[in-house]
């Protein structure tokens, strides 16, 4: 039994096999329907959800299993003052595999260490956000055809936004990555992810304000919202929450395959006139996001592919 709490639990080569496995889901989905026939997913979402939990429910039910589970903390024995350990122990008892969202960072690994099913950390905190990561490496890979030789920018909340710090350390990985990081000095990415992940790597980076100088240059514009959940007081957040907007003007500086992804949900970050480019590439990237959990879902159930 294996679990997924981390993007860095999966070797390159395993991250290529489950991005394979996703790719062949997505052009012959109708194959998959019955594959996890009596499995059931229980969703443990300790704090808001609309993309991750449906789409892991989407996933399991794509392949024949069932889904339980709760929403929010206040819903579950949480409420009570009940551990993640004991949940996890009875949760186990229920359901085959779980999918678990926790403000907390490294509660799924505590829930790891008690779980006698498989669980996969679907966001803990400002930590980690693995399967977010899979589906953006599979965006990526289907968008440009390559994983290697591309300069990625990241923009607008590089500190708190989990999903910039899971994506960084998958990236690290793949041949001639760049990075550009746009962001308000208040909202530069960590220390530890500058020292021990980008410069421990030999991996070139700039550090940059301006979203209109790095246009010309990127293969990949990864937005993110300024999440107002992650600030300490509202002064702040109304402060830098309209730094970088994406609109028609700024993708005029861009290349013609240069594609923009979102970990959604968008605030006002990207203005609806990018929808229509056909470069604004996040919505398809929430469909990824399915075909990438059922991949994973059947990997970590060790679910036979059909022929």
């Amino acid at each position: 039994m294996r679990h997924l709490l981390n993007p860095l639990d999966f070797s390159v080569e395993e991250t290529g096999q489950l991005l394979d496995l996703a790719k062949d889901i997505e052009e012959n989905l109708p194959k998959y329907s019955h594959v996890c026939d009596g499995k059931k997913l229980a969703t443990l979402f300790y704090e808001p959800s609309t993309r991750t939990r449906l789409s892991f429910e989407a996933a399991m039910l794509n392949l024949g299993g069932s889904v339980l589970g709760f929403s929010s903390a206040d819903s579950s024995s949480a409420a009570k003052g009940e551990s993640v350990a004991d949940t996890i122990r009875v949760l186990s008892c229920y359901a085959d595999i779980c999918a678990m969202r926790h403000p907390k960072e490294g509660a799924p690994l505590v829930a790891a260490n008690h779980s006698s099913v498989p669980v996969i950390n679907a966001g803990d905190g400002g930590h980690q956000h693995p399967t977010q990561t899979l589906t953006d490496l599979l965006s990526i890979h289907s968008l440009k055809g390559r994983l290697n030789d591309l300069t990625i920018g990241l923009c607008g909340d590089l500190k708190f936004g989990r999903t910039v710090h899971s994506l960084i350390n998958a990236l690290v990985r793949y041949e001639n990555i760049k990075f550009i990081l746009i962001s308000p000095p208040e909202l530069r990415v960590p220390e530890y992810i500058r020292e021990d992940v980008l410069k421990a790597n030999n991996i070139e980076f700039v550090e940059m304000d301006s979203l209109d100088d790095a246009m010309p240059s990127l293969d990949i514009l990864y937005m993110t919202r300024v999440q107002k959940e992650r600030f300490f007081n509202e002064e702040d957040y109304i402060r830098l929450k309209d730094c970088y907007i994406l609109d028609k003007k700024k993708m005029k500086l861009a290349k013609e395959d240069m594609y923009i992804l979102h970990p959604l949900p968008r605030v006002n970050e990207i203005s609806v006139e990018v929808d229509e480019d056909p470069r604004a590439a996040y919505f398809k990237q929430a469909q990824y996001g399915v075909y990438v959990r059922m991949a994973l879902i059947m990997t970590l159930l060790e679910v036979e592919k059909p022929c």
